[in-house]
């Protein structure tokens, strides 16, 4: 898998990918080697693995990537931002990565510490999505090394330190100049919000394929905290069944696939080039959601 594969037409559309994250006990670790064979059962085109904060897991998801190309043999990308490193340290870290084998790469500037507002470049290091990309196909240029592909990441609601939706825009357009494969968007739960984001992209002249993110509510008290970080709205008749729900996680989860399923059907329907599900590692709501969606899979798929 590549990210530019997303416009190869001879591949198996739409791609259907997954999202990990580096456990953060050996507990967790173990229980991601159990789940990563039941998510591929699931049969996705590849997985993202990212960082946690503030890059501390960063040796972790380059391990975990590894892992799942070497052993699985299905293709990981992993997430790299600017956060905590200089220049010098990034070319480390691709030069890492390449070695690898690891040839996608989902570059994003990364969050402030917890508490911050602001975030603070390191010493000798990066403030902008689009200044990693052009670092990454720098890097690739100075080597000789293979590309790689890069996807970046879209925010349908505009990311919740953009002052507007136009000001957004534009920060996306930098990124896409600046080298990038494929946008991947942050969660949503309105399509409309999807769609209007997709026609405003065309028209500020990006024409890369963008991949809408899905996150499958699993619990009331997660969506809600996770929402309120990125700025996501929750529609209202989603709110009123997760009220309705309360502390009941089987029942939101209930919520989230039936929820998820509708919102992934309708995007499919309108010809997405792919989905990217933040799957929380975890895997049954997966397996409901992938079940109800083969149908239009495969009339999309022509199979």
């Amino acid at each position: 898998m590549r990210f530019d594969h997303y416009a190869d037409d001879s591949r198996r559309r739409p791609l259907i990918s997954f999202e990990l994250f580096p456990p953060k006990t050996a507990k967790g670790m173990d229980r991601l080697h159990e789940l990563i064979p039941e998510l591929l059962e699931l049969h996705p085109e590849f997985f993202t693995v990212t960082y946690g904060a503030m890059g501390t897991t960063r040796s972790q998801t380059l391990a975990i990537a590894r892992e799942i190309q070497q052993r699985h043999g299905i293709r990981a990308a992993c997430h790299l931002t600017c956060v905590g490193a200089s220049r010098s340290e990034l070319d480390e870290l691709l030069a890492e990565m390449h070695d690898a084998d690891i040839r996608d790469i989902v570059a994003l500037r990364g969050d402030p510490p917890q508490g911050e507002t602001e975030f603070v470049p390191p010493a000798d290091g990066l403030s902008h999505g689009n200044e990693l990309v052009a670092h990454i196909r720098q890097f690739i240029a100075r080597t000789g090394r293979e590309p790689f592909g890069i996807a970046v990441a879209g925010y349908p609601e505009k990311h919740i330190e953009a002052s507007d939706l136009a000001t957004d825009m534009l920060n996306l357009k930098r990124k896409v100049d600046a080298g990038a494969d494929v946008v991947v968007t942050q969660l949503f739960f309105d399509n409309r919000n999807f769609f209007s984001f997709v026609d405003r992209a065309r028209a500020a002249g990006i024409g890369v394929p963008i991949v809408p993110g899905l996150l499958p509510i699993v619990s009331v008290k997660q969506v809600r905290r996770i929402s309120q970080m990125c700025g996501c709205v929750i529609p209202a008749s989603l709110e009123a069944e997760l009220d309705a729900a309360g502390d009941d996680d089987a029942r939101a989860e209930e919520v989230g696939v039936r929820q998820c399923v509708a919102q992934a059907t309708e995007l499919l329907e309108r010809g997405v080039p792919g989905i990217h599900f933040y799957v929380l590692n975890r895997s049954s709501h997966m397996r409901h959601i992938m079940e109800a969606l083969a149908p239009v899979l495969a009339a999309r798929r022509g199979t």
